[in-house]
């Protein structure tokens, strides 16, 4: 019995050294036929068991169970190794473009791509991968992409100086008229200013969207900040003193779809409070708010990378309040049809209350792209 058992490990023992033996040799005719980065890795990736690095990364010739650290960066070790624990637990080809930590220390890109070899009875004994170095496109693809947004802030920068300019000859217009004394109360300088204040509120989106970072979309809290203070400087006249109080959603990145008609909304709502809220008074107050709704955070996925938020915006005064016989359905004002309109726009709800004053609703949803899961973060810090 004894002799069988000892003849039975020498035989298991030759069976894994003939395994091992043949994983060397398809190691070697990988090396030998391949340009690319060569490698082998342990079942659960925890150990580097060879690497070729063809110059581009350094050589592993024994195992090497620090791999990871060596290679990749830290703050891209979370991503590259979740992809990889998904690619263990379904014994699927591994995949990823990420960065790494080059020959000679610097910091470069690779493609990298392992396959799991399984025995016979489906468990993996062994990665077999191959890199590329594609440092080379990736710097390319990023020097397009800041070309890009220098290329979109101009644009935007050139959109905002020629608003501006029919902003001013409105104003140079209005001025004219203006000195004629037969028409100075007609509502043809009424019309000038509204114009011009709309001209303005789009001009401050582009006027935002090129200082920021970005050129896809901006900061609404900060842009809707300006607006307002624009409009409490060309309205308020004499002795009244407006007091305007603002409570604005941190981080409201809202693209231009978004952005345009609120904007122009708040113009109107703001302009019909400071023009028509406090007749033969020294003081009042206007509320401008913007919050999302507790209940709408995240009402509804349209994938991983994205979700529908619901928002808020509330335009309101303590003013003498707007008549009852005030039907939105069938008003013949230019601004409060403009308002509707743009509400039906963003797919919105607009509604009206007349306690204490008067306060407008808006209700509207916005695709969300930020806020991610941590992987997806990570995910697009890397690539």
């Amino acid at each position: 019995m004894a002799v069988s058992t000892i003849a039975r490990d020498i035989t298991e023992r030759k069976r894994a050294d003939e395994v091992l033996r043949k994983s060397e040799e398809r190691f070697r005719a990988l090396v030998t036929a391949s340009s690319e980065v060569i490698y082998r890795m342990s079942p659960d990736w925890r150990c580097m068991n060879r690497l070729c690095g063809r110059g581009f990364l350094s050589d592993t010739e024994n195992l090497n169970p620090t791999w990871l650290q060596e290679y990749i960066l830290p703050e891209d070790q979370p991503y590259v190794t979740a992809v990889i624990n998904e690619a263990i637990r379904t014994k699927s080809i591994f995949e990823l473009e990420h960065r790494v930590r080059q020959a000679d220390g610097s910091i470069g890109w690779t493609s990298s791509r392992a396959v799991p070899l399984l025995d016979k009875n489906g468990e993996i004994i062994e990665w077999f991968g191959a890199s590329s170095d594609i440092t080379e496109r990736k710097q390319a693809e990023e020097a397009l992409a800041k070309m890009d947004i220098a290329r979109q802030k101009e644009i935007h920068h050139r959109i905002k100086n020629n608003l501006q300019v029919i902003s001013s000859l409105l104003d140079l217009t209005a001025e004219r008229f203006n000195n004629r004394g037969c028409i100075q109360d007609s509502e043809v300088l009424k019309a000038f200013r509204e114009s011009q204040d709309r001209v303005i509120s789009m001009a401050l989106i582009h006027e935002e969207l090129y200082k920021g970072e970005g050129f896809e979309t901006l900061n609404f809290s900060s842009y809707i900040e300006e607006l307002a203070e624009n409009l409490l400087q060309t309205y308020v006249v004499g002795n009244l003193d407006i007091n305007l109080k603002m409570n604005l959603e941190e981080n409201a990145f809202f693209d231009m779809d978004t952005a345009v008609p609120l904007g122009m909304i708040v113009n109107e709502l703001v302009s019909n409070s400071l023009k028509h809220a406090f007749p033969d008074r020294k003081e009042g107050e206007i509320r401008i708010e913007l919050y999302k709704e507790e209940n709408g955070e995240c009402t509804k996925s349209i994938n991983e990378d994205c979700k529908i938020t619901n928002f808020v915006l509330t335009v309101s005064d303590n003013g003498v309040g707007i008549p009852e016989k005030f039907d939105m359905e069938s008003i013949d004002t230019l601004g409060m049809q403009l308002v509707t309109s743009l509400v039906d726009q963003l797919d919105g709800e607009l509604e009206l209350k007349r306690d204490n004053g008067t306060e407008f609703s808006v209700r509207f949803t916005v695709t969300d792209r930020d806020n991610q899961s941590s992987a997806q973060g990570i995910k697009q810090s890397i690539e």
